[in-house]
């Protein structure tokens, strides 16, 4: 017997032709995530054994496992060579001291084994009943359930317990994107949410020193590093928009000052984008939530770009749904943090909502727009987390 961790993939499964490219990019993760324990993964049909490992580490891995993309489940379980009598044995050693209803529960992808999953089932659910009369059965909502994984490689797991992932895809599968990351609540959600979706997340951030703190930055890199549970090492692109917003100020008229500025950012953006490679701009933006993410002006503002795509996973998301998942991922009591951003710099009484693409056009024409995105990006900062 051997204390192994079986793990289970999700959308995989829809991959046709193409699943083999899915299943070694999401072992590999998998790998990278628990080789600090000295633990090896290998694949089996449909599923991964972690294995290996010390059993003193089992609760960190399990931490660490929850974290990655694609995982649907997994389970501690008990790896013994499938045979009748030593599986009845372990299922009468794991239910010997519980009390209450219990289920057994027979999957039988070895389909050479002579008795069918229900004949399992029935017969070690039946001798745990004899073997223990502090047992009653109940298949619909028992208070325990003990799982027979038997695989097709003659190796049998036992286990009661499904500890479900994050699910989506791996890492890694679905390009490279750059998250706008400004220290709230909502951009770190939608790096996320991306991730979980398979994208590998970079991250830049805009900052206006003095105007705004170093305490700001150093909450953004604290989210970032929150971040790397679920996306792996990021490099933060950290920018700073201080003369940019000096001159918006100075020059055009305040209402437009969001509108601008945040196409300034966009451009910024892509121009990362082109000299690292990466696929996409990722934002934390929520139609309607505030006036720079209405309709009109993540129209105006995205126009700014060539070619680059941008994602918005939280488009439709309201406040409490995105609150939320802050809160399961971690990021939440750091974005709360009582510190500035540089949209808060500068702001205006009352910001446009329905801008005008002509009208914030005439705006820019004041500003010597190249010249100052070219300083701009002459100063970034690269961070690696």
């Amino acid at each position: 017997m051997e204390k192994v961790i079986l793990i289970r993939y999700c959308e995989i499964h829809l991959k046709g032709k193409n699943r083999g490219f899915f299943e070694k990019l999401l072992e590999n993760n998998i790998k990278g995530e628990l080789s600090s324990f000295g633990a090896k993964v290998e694949k089996i049909p449909g599923r991964y054994v972690a294995f290996g490992y010390d059993e003193k580490n089992e609760g960190r891995i399990i931490e660490k496992l929850k974290c990655v993309s694609c995982i649907f489940s997994f389970s501690p379980a008990i790896k013994i060579k499938t045979n009748y009598e030593d599986i009845n044995q372990l299922c009468l050693s794991m239910s010997k001291d519980k009390s209450g209803t219990f289920k057994i529960e027979t999957n039988r992808a070895d389909k050479t084994f002579k008795m069918t999953s229900m004949q399992v089932s029935c017969e070690i659910g039946g001798n745990c009943l004899e073997n223990n009369s502090k047992l009653k059965v109940d298949v619909k909502n028992p208070d325990f359930v003990i799982n027979i994984d038997i695989r097709e490689n003659g190796i049998t797991y036992v286990f009661s317990e499904v500890i479900y992932g994050i699910g989506g895809m791996p890492v890694g599968s679905a390009g490279k994107g750059l998250l706008l990351l400004s220290g709230g609540i909502d951009s770190p959600v939608a790096g996320f949410m991306m991730a979980k979706r398979g994208v590998k997340v970079e991250a830049v951030h805009f900052h206006s020193f003095p105007y705004t703190s170093p305490e700001a930055k150093d909450k953004v890199l604290r989210l970032a590093k929150q971040l790397t549970n679920y996306c792996g090492h990021i490099n933060l692109h950290v920018v700073s928009v201080t003369k940019i917003q000096q001159a918006i100020h100075k020059y055009c008229h305040e209402s437009y000052m969001i509108t601008i500025l945040r196409r300034f950012m966009f451009k910024i953006a892509e121009k990362l984008c082109k000299q690292n490679g990466y696929d996409m701009i990722i934002t934390g933006e929520s139609l309607g939530q505030v006036a720079s993410q209405t309709i009109e002006s993540m129209t105006v503002v995205q126009s700014v770009l060539d070619t680059t795509a941008v994602m918005r996973p939280l488009v439709a998301f309201d406040k409490l749904e995105t609150i939320d998942i802050a809160k399961k991922i971690g990021t939440y009591k750091t974005s709360i943090e009582p510190f500035e951003d540089c949209c808060t710099v500068f702001l205006p009484d009352a910001p446009l909502i329905k801008p005008r693409l002509d009208k914030v056009l005439e705006q820019e024409s004041k500003l010597d727009v190249d010249a100052l995105i070219e300083e701009a990006m002459s100063n970034i900062e690269l961070i690696e987390i």
